[in-house]
């Protein structure tokens, strides 16, 4: 809609080997959650920045592989197919901007897993007209044991034409090939066998199928990855990789049927017979002609120390008009590394060129590879939902890591803008991680978010966060738990440099104390140990500072300080980001659910999960001195949210028991022994108005009115008591599609003097909607943000950024016209059960205007 784009989608790619790749449009698509995600990567010769440019939704289960289909004549891709746990695949082809699904293919009867496709093309005729499209074939994979075979002819669908059965195996990837000099397809099968299955296009152009031609034997474990190309002299080359942690090289070479000798091989040299690796043949017949193919054997790559997921040829270039293919092959493995291998010139004898990879974390290796557009760029994605790019720097002859794009790879439950001026955002999921989101700030070129810093890596699933000052959070786990961290001096650094603060006016701005450089984690420890200059660490029990040498277990730190110029790599968000823990806070007898802290940084309110009333109680903190203040008691099960007012006198509790309560804060005449909150009104069941549980609540700016939103699909607004009144009552009711899930309202006023809120469902979408109390029952819908647009999943937060304008740009930025009407900009974040966090930019004016009309 108008007045309303996306400026940040933060998302990571599912964790299987085949959920990403890269196409000659230089856009890589990838798999994350039930979505389909396009990304931009980083090309500093271009200029371009690292960004996601859309989401595409249609899937209604994981998607495990995703393939661009490759132009002809190596132009850009304009469709590309996925396959998911919901045992479907989708072809989606580009109209305009933007991706559409076309066509739905459902046959498999288990998730798919693999998938090829490729245009096949008529020859040219004999006037020398170009080339014209004959048939499109779509190869698909699924652990139901079957390879379908799904052909398209020009201005059809796709139609399942064959399907190979493996029995109780099944395929673990596909590669597809047009035989040089024909028109045939060729198609290799990884299987779970330990062989390659080799199959060939025979028949005519109408009734063909894949047929068997060879079974290539040799590794010693589940074949996990194909992929074909053809060298210069026309051979075909085929490279199979294993969880024997081998690689293995078959050259497919056309022999000459009447004298048996290769035709177009580099292979012609003289070779001792007694060396000469063993040949096999198979024929295909094409135009009344019988084609005969060698196979042998070509080498051996062994150099990885853990399975091996991916392997990928460079793509071949167009030199004066002709494709040339340089001998070069990417493999990828779950030890953490990339190799790239290639043949000496002079011996053809294979060896390792380049190895790249991550280094140290508590990452599980790398799934899936792919070479850029060029060739000149290399990328992975691993264990955690991350991309690892490298890109080849010509003029230094060396390969230099790249920014790249980055995401929770689980559940985002709850996140949180930065108290004082909304200058970054927090953000926790069930992956386990706290991550901080950012702009990156530079005079000459537009604002971009990229995620900063990883402040905690957790061992349990991280359920809520709340920020008790810019540079303090705490964060509650599937844990009894509540932790707090503190910013270290590295992190202040470069956050002040990489988004445009003034780092000397905000260090007088901090709290003058000794703050640790950065911080590590202990091999089987869940704490952060602060870490100070010189390599010192700090314990937090016994809060001593070790020298390094006086105990050999902290002689080595993982910890690296560092100024950044830019964004960081995944490696140093891994290891250089956290921040050092510095409190626990103990009292809770389950799991920590939910986490708030008022305006003024001084009060902590945390609740846990809780099946009777003796435990959902709600335990306030003194944030200086950490101590217990008082527990407010009330609600029979899980509270779902706390929220502070704007003012911080109120504190408003929702719960799974389809309640809500209001605590004041005592004034100052009170007596000193009177609890710092008490409860001055509530409803029970049958006076709350919601029948279901209440997920989310929240004030008005102005804190005269808050809402509660619930399972029932309704949200109701109700009046803060005023004075002496002790009562609230509902003000006006909100009948929504689908269960409400999160709820906020924005920091002003709307020009007609109405208040906005912001809605989250369940179904993934998001609402907003003006209301004001001159019109109670008058709730004016302003816009829809759909599944493409918001979330595919459940909205588990929404957010509104705490003041107007937009984080990053400034007035005195001149590389954006946004500056100019700062004033009419809000921000939305948002946060889903589909892995992502987005940031909105909404300009209100604009918004407002094609809204009314």
């Amino acid at each position: 809609m108008a007045g309303i784009e996306a400026c940040y989608i933060s998302s990571g790619c599912n964790r299987t080997p085949h959920s990403a790749d890269w196409g000659r449009n230089n856009v890589i698509c990838y798999g994350s959650s039930n979505a389909i995600v396009l990304y931009q990567p980083e090309v500093k010769q271009e200029g371009k920045e690292s960004q996601v440019l859309q989401t595409l939704t249609g899937h209604k289960g994981k998607v495990n592989c995703i393939k661009w289909i490759p132009a002809i004549d190596y132009g850009d891709e304009t469709e590309l197919v996925s396959g998911s746990v919901d045992k479907t695949v989708i072809v989606w082809q580009k109209h305009n901007h933007t991706y559409k699904a076309v066509q739905v293919l459902i046959g498999h009867s288990a998730p798919v897993t693999a998938l090829e496709a490729v245009y096949v093309c008529a020859e040219s005729d004999k006037s020398g007209q170009g080339r014209q499209l004959s048939k499109t074939i779509l190869i698909t994979a699924s652990v139901d044991s079957t390879v379908k075979v799904w052909t398209r002819l020009p201005d059809q669908d796709f139609m399942e034409t064959q399907f190979i059965s493996y029995g109780s195996g099944f395929a673990l990837d596909l590669s597809l090939i047009v035989i040089p000099n024909t028109t045939c397809l060729m198609l290799a099968c990884a299987c779970d066998d330990m062989k390659v299955h080799v199959y060939t296009e025979q028949g005519n152009a109408d009734q063909s199928r894949f047929v068997s031609s060879m079974t290539l034997s040799g590794h010693e474990d589940w074949v996990r990855a194909v992929d074909f190309t053809v060298d210069d002299s026309g051979d075909v080359l085929l490279a199979s990789a294993a969880q024997d942690y081998l690689i293995r090289v078959w050259r497919f070479a056309h022999r000459d049927t009447d004298t048996g000798s290769k035709i177009n091989s580099i292979l012609d040299l003289p070779i001792d017979k007694d060396i000469q690796m063993r040949e096999n043949t198979f024929s295909l017949k094409y135009k009344d002609t019988m084609l005969v193919y060698a196979v042998s054997l070509e080498t051996v790559l062994s150099g990885h120390e853990n399975w091996i997921y991916t392997v990928k040829w460079k793509p071949p270039a167009l030199i004066d008009g002709k494709q040339h293919q340089e001998m070069c092959l990417l493999s990828v493995s779950m030890d953490k590394t990339m190799i790239l291998w290639e043949p000496e010139s002079e011996s053809g004898v294979w060896t390792e060129q380049m190895r790249v990879g991550e280094v140290g974390g508590n990452t599980l290796g790398l799934y899936g590879g792919m070479f850029g557009c060029h060739g000149d760029a290399i990328l992975a994605h691993g264990y955690q939902g991350a991309f690892h790019q490298w890109a080849r720097n010509k003029e230094l002859d060396i390969w230099e890591h790249m920014i790249t794009c980055s995401g929770h790879f689980d559940s985002v439950e709850d996140i949180e803008w930065d108290k004082k001026g909304g200058n970054f955002l927090l953000s926790c999921s069930l992956d386990e991680t706290v991550r901080l989101h950012a702009p990156y700030v530079k005079n000459d070129r537009k604002v971009f978010w990229y995620e900063i810093a990883r402040p905690q890596i957790h061992g349990y699933s991280i359920q809520c966060l709340a920020m008790i000052n810019r540079y303090q959070y705490a964060s509650g786990a599937d844990e009894k738990v509540v932790r707090v961290f503190d910013a270290p001096d590295n992190f202040i650094e470069n956050f002040c440099n990489l988004c445009g603060v003034n780092f000397n006016e905000e260090c007088k701005s901090i709290e003058a104390k000794n703050r640790p450089v950065g911080a590590s984690v202990p091999a089987l420890g869940l704490s952060n140990k602060a870490i100070f200059t010189g390599g010192g660490t700090t314990n937090l029990t016994e809060d001593l500072e070790i020298k390094p040498g006086d105990n050999e277990q902290y002689s080595d730190t993982v910890f690296t300080q560092t100024l950044l110029k830019a964004p960081p790599s995944e490696e140093h968000l891994l290891q250089n980001t956290l921040w050092p823990e510095v409190q626990k806070l103990y009292g809770h007898g389950y799991e920590i659910f939910a986490l708030a802290c008022d305006p003024q940084g001084k009060v902590l309110a945390s609740a846990c999960k809780a099946a009777k009333a003796e435990f959902a109680s709600v335990i306030l903190w003194d944030t200086v001195t950490w101590q217990q203040i008082c527990v407010l008691e009330g609600h029979n099960l899980t509270v779902t949210q706390i929220v502070f007012s704007h003012s911080g006198e109120y504190i408003l509790t929702v719960s799974r028991d389809r309640t809500w309560f209001l605590y004041k804060r005592k004034g100052a005449d009170c007596p000193e022994s009177d609890p710092l909150f008490s409860c001055i009104a509530s409803v029970d069941k049958k006076t709350c108005l919601h029948s279901r549980i209440i997920w989310s609540c929240c004030w008005s700016h102005d804190d005269k009115y808050f809402a509660t939103a619930s399972r029932d699909k309704k949200v109701i607004v109700w009046q803060c008591p005023v004075g002496s009144d002790v009562t609230s009552t509902a003000v006006s009711k909100l009948e929504l599609p689908d269960s409400v899930t999160a709820i906020h309202s924005a920091p002003v006023f709307l020009h007609d003097g109405s208040y906005l809120f912001a809605v989250g469902l369940e179904n993934g979408h998001i609402l907003l909607y003006s209301w004001s109390l001159a019109e109670p029952s008058s709730w004016k819908h302003l816009t829809t943000l759909d599944n493409n647009t918001a979330h595919h999943m459940t909205v588990k937060r929404l957010k509104f950024r705490p003041c107007l304008g937009l984080c990053g740009i400034h007035g005195d930025d001149p590389t954006t016209s946004k500056v100019k009407d700062s004033d009419n900009w809000l921000q939305l974040a948002s946060c889903s059960a589909d892995h992502s966090v987005k940031i909105f930019d909404i300009n209100l004016q604009t918004f407002l205007a094609s809204s009314s009309s």
